[in-house]
């Protein structure tokens, strides 16, 4: 929905709207009456907000990509879209570390009456911030030259289905080595509370220190992308966290938190990291200009959505016993060798001017 529009309208229209949407929603699931106080229309209302925000989400990754990748150097187009990935990661530290005082400070009752709100109302300071930057954004070049051409498609789905079909799908699949994040991010944390009864906490300072890595590997492995290619490094990033899985869910059913902390970090934190860091730009690539945010936005959620299943996927398929976590690990790597797969027939793109790109 929003891709099409970015592409028609221009990529600080999407930018500017899914920061607001997002901001409204998130403040106001904070301000939700309870069930006791309206009864079913709380969960309704609960999911109409969900939805806003996944609406939301599915344009801001895009438009960011596209902007940055837009304005970006040409020698250095994966390391400043990297920084879209990056704030990804410092929105899920601060995330994780606004919680820890809450958890901390308030009493189990305290928190689920009214503590967990806390966190959604403390957004609205971020939504300011983003807003007051957002606006004085200007508009990419190509874009605008675009325009000046009379170059902007009336019907940027048709234009994309015709022409990058075979790109939209390469996307999807690439998309799939997410897995390791819903894995690591969900089904892992249940795993690790609900099975093996580790303390939550320490899983909430994994996430965290797993992601204060991630911070500074992000663009780390975007500038290597930018000397070497995007196809080897994005394809690092998908097997070798699909083969750590294995003994990271080893270590969590051996309660072993030192190698948790080791494996975790190794997996999530600096190889994921890799394909994590290229992915902005070299999907971007795939496509130009006239279609990019289409195709991106269509590309990654399809292929995120997946990925978002696997954790209900894993719980489902995980057997019993210490070694009930297996399933789920070859899962994780079939889905990363899927995006490997699909990354290594895609053209290389790292060299190609801005003005080339998605060119047949």
């Amino acid at each position: 929905m929003l891709g099409p529009i970015g592409d028609r309208l221009g990529r600080k229209v999407v930018l500017v709207f899914t920061l607001v949407l997002m901001g409204a929603s998130t403040f106001l699931v904070g301000c939700l009456p309870t069930y006791d106080q309206v009864g079913i229309a709380a969960p309704i209302l609960l999911v109409v907000l969900r939805l806003a925000q996944g609406l939301s989400a599915s344009g801001e990754q895009a438009g960011a990509n596209s902007m940055t990748l837009e304005h970006s150097p040409p020698d250095q187009r994966a390391y400043f879209t990297s920084f879209t990935l990056s704030g990804t990661q410092a929105g899920l530290i601060l995330a994780n570390a606004v919680f820890l005082p809450i958890t901390f400070l308030l009493s189990e009752e305290q928190l689920l009456s009214w503590g967990w709100r806390v966190p959604f109302w403390l957004s609205a300071v971020v939504v300011a911030i983003g807003f007051w930057i957002r606006r004085t954004l200007e508009e990419t070049p190509v874009f605008l030259e675009e325009k000046e051409h009379q170059e902007v498609p009336k019907t940027p789905l048709a234009t994309l289905f015709q022409d990058y079909g075979t790109d939209v799908v390469r996307v999807i699949c690439s998309a799939l080595v997410s897995t390791v994040s819903t894995i690591f991010g969900v089904y892992a944390l249940s795993y690790a509370t609900n099975v093996v009864k580790i303390d939550r906490t320490t899983i909430l300072w994994l996430t965290i220190v797993t992601n204060l890595v991630a911070l500074v590997a992000i663009p780390l492995w975007a500038k290597l992308a930018d000397r070497v290619g995007r196809r080897a490094v994005y394809i690092t990033g998908a097997l070798i966290p699909g083969l750590l899985m294995f003994p990271y869910l080893w270590s969590i059913s051996q309660a072993n938190v030192p190698l948790m902390f080791l494996f975790g970090v190794m997996m999530s934190g600096v190889f994921y990291s890799a394909s994590n860091g290229v992915w902005p730009a070299f999907f971007g690539e795939m496509f130009d200009t006239r279609v990019r945010l289409s195709g991106m936005a269509i590309g990654t959620q399809i292929g995120f959505a997946i990925a978002g299943f696997m954790p209900a996927v894993g719980a489902a398929i995980q057997g019993e016993g210490p070694n009930g976590w297996v399933p789920v690990a070859v899962l994780t790597l079939i889905a990363c060798i899927i995006a490997s797969v699909a990354v290594w027939t895609a053209r290389e793109t790292y060299n190609v001017p801005m003005h080339d790109l998605g060119r047949k």
